[in-house]
């Protein structure tokens, strides 16, 4: 019939109970389809097969046996599928029962809206139900979502149903928004729209509060046998105190391999206050037994004393071994930092070496005070045991002379090795030197570079200031050329203004060509004296021999053309003598020093010509 939105199927449900008559058993089956689930119940088929059935399960074996109880509202971990995938939207269709129709509601509005669910849901509330709607009509509809236990029904459209299982509340949400129709009869009372919604009820509550106790008593009892199983085993029990347990435990006390379990159990005893007059011989013939094991103690003090000792030479001896290999590998070193090899290594390669041979001589110097930190142990035991006076041989010795011989080769000892001492102290103070010497010259070289890198970095701080100033004269330079750039147009635009003022004086009283003549050389010595004046101000000069060569060129070119000449003509015979020269450049180049070369413009209207001529010789008077 039909499933809950997540997907849960009726395999939790006694299928041999849940079979229905129906019209339109294939549009049934499309529905539970695209819900991705099994249909229950459809008369003349089975819709559960019996391989994925469990035949007599009995869900009370989990309280038993420690298995975990399924919850079959959590989807993949039950006995039903996972739920279709959300964005996979549900077609409801059209369901027959025998007294009614329940039509679909339009899919392009939003499902209908539910409340939260209350912990233990097993009851839901159905609103929207027709008039003429009976209990058996209302458990028709609803029973095929699972065992009802009580339908509540009230005067008014709406009733309560509550199922016995969780789940089913599920299956009957579904429902909700469908339209019930009873029969085939059109009279309102005999339509609604179901609203199918959860319910809050004691009954619910109350039950889920005792499964939630009932879960939290197992977990209790798990925790517990897992603490318990966890904990350190207890100690033994000890007897109490009887003749024959007594003979047995000094028997133990004899044994090298029980003593430690026997010498516990007879201090408990002694503690307890067994003692008594009647078991005080048998209590000191066990106390005799545990004094017994003092010398067997002291044999295996002794031997594992010996085996410090022979463990101690062992590793006294490879130390050596070690110290030795450390004094040729830094030997080695000092060798190759020598000039006579040292010039033939990279930079790379001294700096390696140089690395390596401080690390070597570091791990030396350690070895070498463990090493004669073990000596001076041993030296002090020696002198310890010389210096403890055995009261035994002082017993012995009558003689004087005895005395005074050994006295004199004690103080002889002494003194030795308080020579030794102070050779050990010399020997340390020229360590320190030496290490002191290298740190020295490692700090000066430090500061030889230190003093390079300052040098350097204010030489680069002077050519930077030297180029921040060359900048800024740059910058004053090409201020000043777009103004004087800007003040010849203005006085370009004013001479043309008032040449042409001047045409139309000249035509409108009839003079000749060479009153336009006059106008035209005076305008162009205008503009000719303008720009010597702001080529003062720049006073540009030669860039390169190249320039120099150019302008002796044209000086000899215009010498020969007394009437000038204008820059085509010029770029002409220059493009003879060098190709990649252009015209531009010659132009700016005769620009640049208007003393030696000036333009005069010949010519009316479409005439006009601009042409360059020579005039070193005249503007030399003028310097």
């Amino acid at each position: 019939f039909l499933v809950a939105a997540d997907g849960l199927g009726s395999i939790a449900i006694d299928t041999t109970q849940l079979n229905m008559s129906v019209t339109d058993p294939t549009a049934w089956a499309t529905a539970m389809n695209n819900l991705g689930m099994v249909p229950v119940g459809l008369a003349g088929q089975q819709l559960v097969t019996d391989s994925i059935c469990v035949p007599g399960f009995d869900p009370s074996l989990s309280m038993m046996t420690g298995i975990t109880p399924i919850n079959s509202m959590i989807p993949g971990m039950g006995l039903v599928p996972p739920p279709p995938p959300t964005d996979v939207p549900v077609v409801k269709e059209i369901i027959h029962c025998k007294s009614c129709t329940l039509f679909p509601p339009n899919p392009n509005l939003p499902p209908p809206s539910t409340r939260e669910r209350p912990p233990g849901c097993k009851t839901v509330f159905v609103g929207g139900l027709p008039e003429n709607a009976t209990e058996e009509i209302i458990q028709e509809v609803f029973e095929q979502c699972g065992d009802i236990t009580a339908i509540r029904k009230s005067k008014k459209n709406f009733c309560h149903i509550r199922f016995a299982e969780e789940f089913m509340v599920d299956k009957a949400i579904y429902l909700s928004g469908y339209r019930m129709r009873l029969g085939s009869s059109t009279d309102k009372k005999d339509s609604g729209r179901l609203h199918v919604d959860f319910a809050q009820a004691r009954d619910d509550f109350y039950e889920w509060e005792c499964k939630q106790r009932m879960l939290a008593r197992e977990e209790r009892h798990r925790r517990k046998m897992e603490e318990d199983r966890l904990r350190p085993p207890s100690p033994p029990a000890i007897m109490h105190y009887s003749e024959h347990e007594a003979a047995l435990l000094a028997e133990k006390l004899k044994d090298d391999s029980k003593f430690s379990e026997a010498i516990t159990v007879l201090l408990t005893w002694i503690e307890r206050g067994e003692v008594n007059r009647r078991s005080a011989n048998q209590f000191y013939s066990m106390v005799q037994s545990a004094n017994s094991h003092v010398r067997r103690l002291m044999n295996e003090k002794a031997a594992h004393e010996q085996e410090m000792e022979q463990a101690k030479e062992s590793f006294k001896n490879a130390l050596t071994g070690i110290l030795t290999q450390f004094e040729q590998i830094v030997a080695v070193f000092n060798a190759s930092t020598r000039q006579k090899a040292w010039d033939h290594f990279s930079k790379a390669q001294r700096k390696n070496i140089d690395i390596w041979r401080k690390h070597s001589e570091e791990l030396r110097n350690a070895h070498s005070e463990q090493l004669m930190g073990i000596r001076r142990e041993e030296e002090m035991e020696m002198s310890d045991d010389d210096s403890c006076d055995n009261p035994s041989k002082k017993l012995r010795v009558d003689d004087s002379a005895l005395a005074v011989q050994a006295y004199a080769l004690k103080e002889e000892n002494d003194s030795l090795r308080w020579q030794l001492d102070a050779y050990r102290n010399e020997v340390e103070l020229l360590k320190q030197e030496k290490g002191q010497l290298f740190r020295t010259e490692e700090s000066l070289t430090k500061d030889q570079q230190l003093q390079f890198l300052q040098q350097t970095m204010q030489g680069m701080q002077q050519q930077l200031l030297s180029i921040q100033e060359e900048l800024n004269n740059k910058k004053s330079e090409l201020e000043q050329a777009k103004e004087e750039q800007t003040h010849t147009q203005a006085m370009l635009k004013v001479l043309q203004e008032q040449l042409k003022s001047a045409k139309e004086l000249a035509e409108i009283n009839g003079h000749d060509e060479s009153q336009a003549n006059e106008i035209n050389v005076l305008t162009v010595a205008l503009v000719n004296q303008d720009r010597e004046k702001n080529s003062e101000k720049r006073s540009p000069g030669l860039k390169s021999e190249k320039e120099a060569l150019l302008i002796g060129i044209i000086s000899t070119f215009l010498h020969v053309h007394p009437f000038g000449a204008n820059i085509e003509y010029l770029w002409s015979y220059m493009q003879q003598l060098d190709s990649r020269i252009s015209a531009n450049e010659i132009e700016m180049l005769l620009m640049r020093l208007p003393r030696m070369f000036k333009q005069e413009f010949t010519g009316v209207g479409a005439t006009l010509e601009k042409r360059w001529k020579f005039c070193a010789f005249e503007g030399i008077k003028t310097i």
